[in-house]
């Protein structure tokens, strides 16, 4: 079964398909492609308010340009922290400015969180998947990874705010953790394992 993905993040595909790749689905082999193998993602206005809304937004941009025997797939996620009300949270990839960079937002984390004591440096990821089939069918996967930030970046692992972020049970961040760990325990692996049964169940 093939999966476009509803992004411009490479890093999403790659992931997403590692994750495919060590799940495995007998009798259903699933592939993860980017949007650029169909001319690239349409600007969508992320302005739901909500990770549900902004996937769903994303998979019905892309759906037109879907091949008509594969389905859209979406991914809106972010890190949610206590301290900050909940933010940056849908606007993870905007957190320090509209054109801010990954870099730039983990250190905007770093800074913001700086004065912020340990007891009090819990957070949470949240990713939401949608996928969009042919005939219309729409479903909605999610998963969360509860953790704390720690006080610097760690690790060359992962992306966004990985090396900031050490999930519960663990001291090391997710930057640091082996792939196939964090693949394991994160919140994108959590709502995958869950989008990736309903493939299976539902592949001829």
């Amino acid at each position: 079964m093939r999966l476009f993905l509803a992004s411009g993040n490479a890093h999403k595909a790659r992931e997403l398909q590692e994750l495919a790749d060590a799940r495995g689905a007998p009798g259903a082999a699933l592939e993860v492609l980017p949007a650029s193998v169909l001319g690239g993602m349409p600007e969508v206005d992320e302005d739901t308010g909500t990770f549900l809304g902004n996937a769903r937004k994303k998979a019905r941009a892309l759906r037109p340009s879907v091949p008509a025997d594969a389905w859209a797939l979406a991914d809106d996620s972010g890190i949610c922290v206590d301290a900050l009300a909940g933010a940056p949270g849908v606007e993870s990839a905007y957190f320090a400015g509209s054109q801010s960079d990954p870099a730039a937002n983990l250190a905007k984390l770093v800074q913001v969180m700086a004065a912020v004591p340990d007891g009090r440096r819990g957070a949470e990821y949240v990713c939401v998947l949608v996928l969009l089939g042919p005939d219309g069918t729409e479903q909605a996967f999610e998963g969360r990874c509860a953790g704390t930030l720690a006080r610097e970046p760690r690790g060359e692992g992962g992306f966004g705010y990985d090396p900031l972020f050490v999930p519960t049970g663990y001291t090391q961040t997710l930057g640091e953790l082996p792939a196939a760990t964090k693949h394991g325990l994160s919140h994108r692996g959590r709502a995958w394992e869950q989008c990736a049964a309903f493939c299976q169940a539902a592949a001829p």
